[in-house]
């Protein structure tokens, strides 16, 4: 370990800080950390309450908050390095320190915190690159901590005595040995290309859905396959660079084909039908649809489940091979006019032409209502309390509730008949007894 920056270190803890220098050193160190640690938290505080007032001010978050952020994350290692160095030129002139020699203490703590930096700035940069993948965001602390940790091994020239121990401890799998330092290595392979894969699918699936003239449902379908094919391909890179060999796969491939076949039939078949509703087009986000006894708006269209959200808020979620199986409803497939209809019934001396009219009137002057195809009004039936009246009538946002707009056009048709005198009707019956028992004499 002799001319590493970590025996330096060593030589002043086995001295005691004996020296002058080494104590004034390590006190600078301390001082400055504990400088920077103050006023990182007030740095975190002035970010917070900017983001907040960016909020209010409705201004994209987008930008500010990459930069906001990215200041906050290395205000201590920044701070830190700028009062060290400060403190060095202040040594040098009380003739404390001579050269360079002298401060090699202080220069491994710099470049410590310098790699602090770079690897804080690094980890948030790929955090907001892979937006889409929650496992960086969740594990963002450990691995800044993990790739610093490496860096400061390299940088205090521990890193090769590390490697040397790793590769000394085996681990028995069967008949052979696989060192800790092959596992490890083929983890974090594993790891950066994944990254990778996802870094490169999220570039793409940003670029399409910028692209114009493209449908929807093409640019999910070629997102998820794109994405698809860049795991497959960066798992075999990393296996193959890991040492291991690809002709072992054929026998997973077999174990995986037989649980598919016996087991994992249901999953299999809706993950097919999640493909085939994106490309036949059958069905879209947005659409308002009717499957078994569910109804709502199509939200989200997943590979495995499709997510269908009701006009009272609730989320359904649909198998892909229920909707692909079963007969389904679409209200706006091709068109997303809709017509609804509300009925009333009027008494038989009324004036049927003007309820007829008013009612008609009264369902194209209702908000939501479309003028073309005009409202019409029927009758269908010579009910026995009255002439029942079928309103129809056309709306284009069937995405905001049939409900509503069909009790806003029996409100306004109560009201006009109401005005008008024309009577709503309820059941009335005449009771007549036949053969009932004579009347009782007066007593005289």
């Amino acid at each position: 370990m002799n001319g590493s920056p970590l025996h330096d270190l060593f030589d002043v803890l086995t001295q005691g800080l004996a020296q002058p220098r080494h104590a004034w050193e390590a006190a600078l160190i301390a001082l400055s950390v504990l400088v920077a640690l103050v006023l990182a938290g007030v740095v975190r505080r002035r970010v917070e309450e900017r983001l907040n007032a960016a909020a209010r001010a409705s201004i994209r978050l987008d930008v500010l908050q990459f930069s906001i952020e990215g200041a906050r994350r290395l205000s201590f290692p920044i701070t830190a390095l700028a009062l060290l160095g400060v403190g060095e030129v202040a040594m040098r002139a009380a003739h404390l320190v001579s050269g360079a020699e002298d401060a090699r203490l202080l220069h491994l703590a710099m470049a410590l915190l310098g790699a602090l930096g770079l690897v804080r700035l690094l980890v948030y940069g790929l955090r907001r690159a892979l937006v889409d993948m929650q496992l960086v965001a969740v594990f963002e602390r450990a691995i800044a901590l993990l790739i610093w940790g490496v860096s400061a091994l390299y940088v205090t020239g521990a890193l090769r005595d590390v490697v040397d121990w790793l590769e000394g401890t085996l681990i028995p799998i069967g008949r052979a040995s696989v060192s800790l330092w092959a596992v490890i290595t083929a983890v974090m392979t594993t790891f950066a290309c994944l990254l990778a894969a996802m870094w490169v699918a999220s570039m793409i699936d940003s670029r399409l859905a910028a692209t114009p003239g493209l449908d929807r449902n093409f640019k999910l379908v070629l997102g998820r396959v794109l994405r698809a094919v860049l795991i497959l391909v960066s798992l075999l890179l990393a296996l193959s660079l890991s040492g291991i060999d690809l002709t072992v796969l054929s026998v997973f491939g077999g174990a995986l084909g037989v649980g598919l076949g016996l087991g994992l039939q249901r999953i299999a078949g809706n993950y097919v039908s999640g493909f085939i509703l994106l490309l036949d087009r059958s069905l879209r986000i947005g659409d308002q649809i009717t499957v078994d006894r569910f109804s709502g708006s199509v939200s989200q269209i997943n590979t495995r489940y499709t997510l269908l959200r009701g006009l009272d808020g609730t989320e359904t979620v649909i198998p892909n091979e229920m909707l692909v199986s079963a007969p389904v409803v679409n209200y706006s497939l091709t068109e997303r006019s809709m017509r609804l209809s509300v009925r009333i019934s009027i008494a038989y001396e009324s004036d049927l032409d003007c309820a007829m009219r008013l009612a008609t009137e009264a369902a194209g002057q209702t908000p939501r209502v479309l003028a073309d195809p005009p409202a019409a009004t029927l009758l269908v039936e010579f009910a026995a309390d009255g002439l029942l009246l079928e309103v129809g009538f056309w709306i284009g946002d069937p995405e905001q509730g049939r409900s509503n707009v069909q009790s806003d056009v029996a409100v306004a048709v109560y009201k006009r008949f109401c005005s008008a005198g024309i009577s709503v009707p309820y059941p009335r019956r005449d009771v007549r007894v036949l053969g009932g028992p004579a009347p009782a004499r007066p007593l005289a």
